[in-house]
């Protein structure tokens, strides 16, 4: 395969995949009919090159300027707020979600709730909730994806904390999905070692954890086994050399592929970490990357022959232990940390984490059924 990469997918929405890509944005943007669009991304991303470059291909099409950045790490109800009232007061039509997941999470939020008279909370993944919302006001969204890990690009939800009780909720609608992704591995390229790492681990926990959930999906079980095979061939180069754009474009489709394969579910991975981000603000991949081995051992008995199966398809000899000693490998040559210990995180709050970790939606995918008392015992594994 030629370090050129490029392609054009309709699954599961419209994907432009190949470097240099974002100069087709505002075409992008129009074919979705809109004609005064909002990027919206983090603080961070906010006067960076590859930014200042997309809102220049928008204005130079005649679709203005415009950029809200007020996000934080963890999006939450405030930075939401006030996403929608830059939207109505900018008189916009549409949203250009630009970033990693924060930005992503927050653009797509935005456009939904643009059309809602009711609270945000409304609408979490439960049951049928989304039939609530509004449809006639949904803004369209063009995602283009700076990191390659959460997938938010393709997925039809948006995580969003909420200040006062620090918990992570999931918003779901299926209008959440972009009309329209840009994947241009060269706007990957900046990103620091660290983020490149923390991201690719996200992507590699999407596609194992969807992989080992119990839910019958067997098309999603096939995507997330190619996702984990891309992850192990890329992931080490784009750590080592960044400007590697083969690398940059294969973890790009990992990334996505990940958040297609976990509509089979999620499991104890994210369940663990979902509260520690929101409590203690850690980056959410890197925490999946540190709880990671515990809880390979902890839905062992459960998976072992699935896994020996993934294994096998990545080349990995000795079944489950060979899969697992891949792991830890993985980690040390990405930097990650040992433990939630090395991460800087004391143990004095393992009871509320844990009674946080059973409720989250991600703990009904678990190979192994999460009770309080399992789930601490698995904390106290990940210390």
């Amino acid at each position: 395969m030629s370090a050129h990469i490029t392609a054009n997918w309709s699954y599961p929405t419209s994907f432009k995949l190949g470097r240099g890509r974002i100069k087709e944005l505002a075409d992008a943007a129009k074919s979705l009919g809109m004609r005064k669009p909002l990027l919206i991304t983090d603080r961070g991303l906010a006067t960076m090159a590859i930014t200042t470059n997309a809102l220049d291909i928008l204005e130079e099409a005649g679709l203005g300027r415009a950029i809200f950045a007020d996000v934080d790490p963890n999006p939450n109800e405030k930075n939401l707020a006030a996403g929608v009232k830059a939207f109505k007061d900018g008189g916009h039509d549409g949203v250009v979600a630009f970033g990693g997941g924060s930005g992503l999470d927050l653009g797509k939020c935005v456009a939904f709730m643009a059309g809602q008279t009711r609270p945000v909370w409304d609408f979490e993944d439960i049951g049928d909730w989304w039939t609530r919302a509004s449809v006639e006001g949904i803004a369209p969204i063009v995602a283009v994806p700076t990191t390659a890990g959460t997938g938010s690009e393709v997925g039809r939800a948006s995580v969003i904390t909420n200040s006062e009780t620090h918990v992570k909720k999931i918003i779901f609608h299926p209008k959440f999905l972009p009309g329209v992704v840009i994947a241009d591995p060269e706007l990957t390229v900046g990103m620091p070692k660290i983020i490149t790492a923390g991201t690719g681990m996200d992507a590699f926990a999407h596609c194992l954890e969807a992989y080992s959930s119990p839910f019958y999906h067997p098309m999603s079980a096939g995507i997330a086994l190619e996702g984990m095979r891309l992850v192990k061939e890329f992931l080490p180069r784009a750590y080592k050399e960044g400007t590697d754009l083969e690398a940059r474009a294969n973890m790009m489709s990992a990334a996505a592929m990940g958040a297609v394969a976990f509509q089979k579910g999620l499991g104890a991975i994210h369940a663990l970490s979902h509260p520690i981000g929101a409590v203690y603000n850690t980056h959410h991949g890197m925490t999946n990357a540190v709880v990671m081995p515990a809880v390979l051992r902890f839905n062992r008995a459960v998976i072992e022959d699935k896994i020996a199966r993934a294994a096998a398809y990545l080349g990995i000899s000795g079944g489950f232990d060979g899969f697992y000693d891949y792991v830890l490998k993985l980690r040390s040559e990405l930097g990650v940390p040992e433990s939630l210990s090395a991460m800087g995180i004391k143990p004095d709050r393992i009871d509320e984490l844990s009674a946080m970790a059973i409720e989250d939606p991600s703990a009904g995918g678990n190979p192994v059924a999460m009770t309080l008392g399992n789930t601490k015992a698995l904390f106290k594994d990940c210390f």
